[in-house]
């Protein structure tokens, strides 16, 4: 029975929401796990080291995640090439596509290692990083973009195997390498006393493990491509589809990457407790978006699929019930957050105040959790089809054009003499505020429908 639930899925049989969810689970299990490998660092530099270096830690991750754009966009490409495919049973295609992603990732891999060092400095003193850590933020991204192949291939091939339907593999190795990753985090920071360094060192080498185990797997399934020299060439047509796909979800996480590092700023103003409890919230926050982001990933391969096999019904019923179990699943994993979150917060900090402070501020965020599912979930079908812009413009407006003018205004209009910088809280608020805009104008344009005429196939 276990293994059953956990066999590479073919979406285009079956009942639809079945098949979602039977993918979707371990995408969930693994997205959890992948949110530990930040959760772990922060525990263990706050616990051992204190809460600057848990603040230091949390700074410099709008920064890497800036740097990681192309990363990202070659993953949601391949994704998708893959799954589209794949459905359709062309082989040679699917073949050339996978050999296309893994050449661009490798040369992706050397420009962000050799433009990262020259920028990370440069970025942390705009961003007005105060002088208690910024020597440790500097130090943590040199480390981790030393080793940033690692990281962009386990996400790329990764992105590929759930492409064939098989999310397991994935898991596995996602798994191990977390396992290791709190093994290295423990002993690199309470036992040879590295700090901030030590959990950059333990990930970048817990992130190469789980590449290379990604990597042997997609060699060994050779039922469904050819691994072979001549396809790593990449051939004009696979490289301008890969940039068509991937290009606009690089753009959107570029964007988003670049909201929060403007946001990451104003932040910085209020002081390094504040900069300490933004972290906490997202850490937890990271974990209560697990559905919201898991089934979007899982409607993006079940639309692939099936618009590859040319089942647009089934498509249009898998968005409609699979958007509605998603709701569901977070409403329930929210309420569980909310009434247990003091518990989980103290996990990164003995600071009292530390804890009621990010408490508050994640019930403020509670009430978009749901929200959120419907905009991963339709965004997912977009993309599954071939139809990467419309989710683009939409993080677009609701980062750029709400979420930023948001949170400067309403910090703005709540100073006063005691917070000559304004009510932190309100920076909370405006994110919250983005959340159900957005939400709202994803269900609109999935209405319309213009996504269902951007095939590949």
């Amino acid at each position: 029975m276990w293994k059953k639930l956990f066999e590479p899925v073919d979406m285009t049989q079956g009942d639809p929401v079945r098949q979602i969810v039977k993918f979707m689970i371990p995408m969930l299990i693994g997205n959890v796990f992948q949110q530990l490998y930040n959760t772990v660092d922060s525990i263990v530099v706050g616990k051992y080291v204190g809460d600057n270096a848990l603040a230091a830690v949390g700074s410099a991750g709008p920064i890497l995640n800036l740097l990681l754009v192309l990363f990202i966009g070659i993953s949601v490409g391949a994704g998708i090439m893959v799954s589209q495919y794949y459905g359709a049973k062309q082989r040679k295609s699917l073949s050339k596509s996978i050999g296309c992603c893994i050449t661009m990732t490798f040369l992706s891999s050397l420009i962000v290692m050799g433009i990262a060092p020259l920028i990370i400095m440069p970025l942390l003193k705009m961003l007005n990083t105060p002088a208690e850590i910024i020597d440790w933020c500097n130090g943590y991204l040199r480390i981790v973009f030393l080793g940033i192949a690692g990281s962009a291939f386990y996400n790329i091939l990764g992105g590929v195997l759930r492409g064939l339907g098989d999310s397991i593999s994935a898991l596995w190795y996602l798994i191990i390498a977390t396992i290791l990753n709190i093994v290295l985090d423990i002993y690199f920071v309470a036992g040879l006393g590295m700090g901030v360094n030590g959990v950059a060192l333990a990930t970048v080498i817990a992130q190469g493990v789980s590449a290379v185990l990604s990597f042997l797997k997609l060699c060994r399934k050779k039922d469904c491509f050819d691994m072979k020299a001549k396809y790593l060439k990449p051939e004009r047509k696979y490289f301008m589809e890969l940039v068509r796909l991937g290009l606009p979800s690089g753009i959107t996480q570029m964007i988003f990457s670049l909201s929060i590092v403007i946001v990451q700023s104003l932040t910085n103003s209020f002081g390094a407790m504040c900069i300490a409890t933004n972290v906490i919230v997202m850490r937890i926050d990271g974990f209560v978006m697990m559905p919201a982001f898991s089934f979007g990933s899982a409607m993006t391969t079940f639309a692939g699929q099936n618009i590859g096999a040319g089942r647009l019904d089934r498509v249009q019923d898998g968005a409609k019930r699979g958007t509605k179990v998603a709701m569901a699943t977070s409403a329930v994993i929210t309420l569980l957050i909310l009434v247990f979150g003091k518990y989980l917060m103290a996990l990164f900090t003995n600071t009292q105040e530390l804890i009621d402070q990010s408490y508050h501020m994640m019930l403020i965020l509670g009430l978009g959790y749901i929200a959120m599912e419907v905009t991963q979930c339709l965004q997912g079908i977009m993309r599954g089809a071939g139809d990467t812009m419309t989710p683009m413009w939409l993080s677009m407006i609701s980062t750029v054009v709400i979420r930023l003018p948001l949170a400067y205004l309403m910090t703005w209009m709540t100073r006063s003499p005691e917070n000559p910088q304004g009510e932190f809280y309100m920076m909370f608020l405006s994110l919250l505020i983005s959340w159900l805009i957005g939400s709202a104008l994803t269900f609109i344009l999935y209405k319309k429908g213009n996504w269902k005429r951007k095939a590949l196939i």
